[in-house]
C-alpha cells in the first residue's frame, strides 16, 4: 500500500530567503508525522504549500500513489487535507457556528443557512472530543485557549484525513495538552495521520511514530522516539549542543520594585476576574505566575500594564503608583512588556521590523529629534538586534507579519529586554519558540534579574515556571492559592493549587 502522502522535492522561494530547499517527507496512513525545526527553518512554509496557501516553485505532491495539484485550500480540503494554523483563521464577529460553516454551508430550504443542524454537528464533535465549545458563543469573546479549539473542530468537521497541527499545543496548558493528544491517539486509531508540528521536544517523543528535522528550509536527519533523546533532537534542530535546563545562581532579591494590594479587576463579561490579591516583586527575583488559563492571570498583567482598567486596589511601580495609569507612563516609569498574544498587543504586523523594534521609544532621543524620527538610529538598532537575537528575516524592512510567530516573538522580546528598566512582565515569553531561542530568552530574562530588575513570568508551561522562578505565584479563580519557592516546589503541589485544593488538605477553596 502506498503511503498516504508523499512530498517530492518541495522548493519554496521567497525574495532573499530559500524558505524550502528540495524536501522529501512522506506520511503513511494511521501514523503521526512530527515535523520539527527553529523558528524560520521553513516548516509552515512547507505545510502551507501542502494545504495551498503557496505555490511550490519545484516538486511534487501524491496522495496515496497518485500525484495531485493542490492551487488552494479547497483543493486540499476535497482531496481530505485539513489544517490547524498556528495563527487562527478565525472572523471574530462571528459565532463559533458561522466560523465552522464557511465554505462549508449547511443550507435549508434551498436559501437558507441551516445553523441549527451545523451547531448540532458541532456539539456532537464538542462532546465525542471533550472540546468543551458552546456553538452560539462570539468568537471574539473566547479566550485563546478555546478558539484552538475552534480551529480543531473546523478540521474535524471537514472529515479530513490528512491532519496538519501547526503548533496546535502553543496555547493550551498542561492539562489541555493531555486531553488534545488523547483526541489525536483517537483520530490515528480510526486511519486519520497526522502531520505534528512543534517545538516542545517532550510532546513530540510521546505523541510521534516517526520525527523530520528541518534546519535552515533543508531536512537534515530523522529519528526515532522510541530512541530519541530531548537532547538528540535540540542538537539536530538547532545543529549544535543545546542547554535545554536554565542556567542561573540563586536570586538575591533587593528592594521591592513592584507592589500590588488588593487588586480588583473585572473581565470582559463583568465577572470579578483578579479578586482582591496582593504581592510584591523585588529587584533581583524572577517571580512566576502559575495558574490554569482563564484564571485571571492575563486580566491582572493587562492591569500591571494600563491595558484594563483597576477597579479597586493599587499598583505601585518602583516607588510611584502607577494605578490606571495609560501604557505609555507605565513603560517610561520603568516597565518593560512582553504580551501574551504577540499579533494583538505585540506588533503593528504591516510595518517593518525597523518601526516595531522603536514602537516604545519612537518620540524618545535617540530615535527622535524634536518631532523628527531618526532613519539611520532606527535602521542600526534595528541591524544590531536583529542579529544579537537571531531574528531570521530578509532584512529589517521585511514588514513583521511575514515572519514566522517564533521570529514575530523574538523581535518584541529584542525590543523590550534590550532596554534599560526596573521591571519585566514577560506573558508565554517562550510560546512558539524552537528550543535555540527558548535557551536564549531564558538567559535574557536571567540576565535582567541579575541586573537588578524584578521579573514577572506567566507561562502555561509548569516546567518553564519551576525551572525559570525564584517564587511562584499559583492562582485560582482569580485569587492566590499559594506562594511557594522554586527550589522546594514540586509538580504536584503547584497541580494542586492549580486547581484549587491545598495540598495536605486535598480540600477544593
Amino acid at each position: 500500500m502506498p503511503p498516504v502522502l508523499e512530498l517530492k522535492g518541495i522548493t519554496k522561494r521567497f525574495p532573499g530567503v530559500l524558505a524550502n530547499d528540495h524536501i522529501d517527507l512522506t506520511l503513511h496512513e494511521g501514523t503521526v508525522l512530527a515535523l520539527l525545526g527553529e523558528s524560520g527553518a521553513g516548516k509552515s512554509t512547507l505545510m502551507n504549500v501542502l494545504y495551498g496557501l503557496y505555490t511550490p516553485d519545484e516538486g511534487e505532491i501524491a496522495i496515496r500513489g497518485e500525484r495531485v495539484d493542490i492551487a488552494g485550500p479547497n483543493d486540499a480540503i476535497r482531496l481530505g487535507i485539513g489544517m490547524v494554523h498556528q495563527h487562527f483563521m478565525l472572523v471574530p464577529v462571528l459565532t463559533v457556528t458561522e466560523n465552522v460553516m464557511l465554505g462549508m454551508e449547511s443550507i435549508k430550504h434551498g436559501i437558507l443557512l441551516d445553523r441549527e443542524a451545523a451547531a448540532k454537528r458541532i456539539r456532537d464533535l464538542s462532546a465525542r472530543y471533550g472540546l468543551d465549545v458552546n456553538p452560539d458563543d462570539l468568537v471574539g469573546d473566547l479566550p485563546v485557549g478555546i478558539q484552538q479549539r475552534v480551529e480543531i473542530i473546523k478540521l474535524l468537521y471537514r472529515n479530513a484525513d490528512i491532519l496538519i497541527l501547526d503548533e496546535p499545543t502553543a496555547v493550551l496548558t498542561p492539562q489541555e495538552v493531555e486531553g488534545f493528544f488523547a483526541v489525536v491517539r483517537t483520530l490515528v486509531a480510526q486511519g486519520k495521520s497526522v502531520i505534528f508540528i512543534s517545538h516542545k521536544l517532550k510532546e513530540v517523543l510521546a505523541l510521534a511514530d516517526t520525527i523530520a528535522v528541518l534546519r535552515r528550509g533543508k531536512l537534515v536527519g530523522a529519528a526515532d522516539p522510541a530512541t530519541a533523546t530531548e537532547r538528540d533532537l535540540a542538537s539536530l534542530m538547532v545543529g549544535r549542543e543545546v542547554i535545554l535546563t536554565v542556567s542561573k545562581e540563586p536570586a538575591h532579591p533587593q528592594e521591592v520594585i513592584l507592589a500590588v494590594k488588593e487588586l480588583r479587576v473585572r473581565g470582559d463579561r463583568g465577572e470579578i476576574a483578579v479578586d482582591g490579591i496582593s504581592f510584591e516583586a523585588c529587584a533581583g527575583e524572577i517571580v512566576g505566575v502559575a495558574g490554569v488559563q482563564g484564571n485571571g492571570q492575563t486580566e491582572l498583567i493587562e492591569a500591571l500594564t494600563g491595558l484594563r482598567p483597576v477597579m479597586t486596589g493599587t499598583v505601585t511601580l518602583a516607588g510611584q503608583d502607577i494605578t490606571n495609569h495609560t501604557p505609555r507612563t507605565i513603560t517610561e516609569v520603568g516597565s518593560a512588556h512582553i504580551p501574551e498574544d504577540r499579533q494583538k498587543d505585540g506588533l503593528v504586523l504591516g510595518y517593518p521590523i525597523s518601526d516595531n523594534l522603536v514602537l516604545n521609544t519612537y518620540y524618545l532621543p535617540p530615535v527622535a529629534k524634536g518631532l523628527v524620527m531618526q532613519e539611520e538610529v532606527i535602521a542600526e538598532r534595528a541591524e544590531r538586534l536583529v542579529k544579537e537575537y537571531d531574528v531570521r528575516t530578509p532584512g529589517i524592512f521585511t514588514p513583521a507579519g511575514n515572519l514566522s510567530g517564533g521570529n514575530q516573538q523574538k523581535v518584541i522580546v529584542a525590543r523590550e529586554l534590550s532596554r534599560d528598566v526596573k521591571l519585566v512582565i514577560a506573558s508565554q515569553p517562550t510560546r512558539g519558540l524552537d528550543v535555540g531561542s527558548i535557551e536564549y530568552i531564558h538567559s535574557q530574562l536571567v540576565r535582567k534579574r541579575d541586573e537588578g530588575a524584578a521579573v514577572i513570568v506567566v507561562s502555561a508551561e509548569l516546567d518553564e515556571v519551576l525551572s525559570l522562578a525564584d517564587r511562584i505565584l499559583v492562582m485560582f479563580d482569580g485569587e492566590i492559592m499559594g506562594v511557594v519557592l522554586a527550589d522546594e516546589a514540586t509538580k504536584e503541589e503547584i497541580g494542586l493549587l492549580m486547581a484549587g485544593v491545598h495540598p495536605g488538605t486535598q480540600e477544593a477553596a
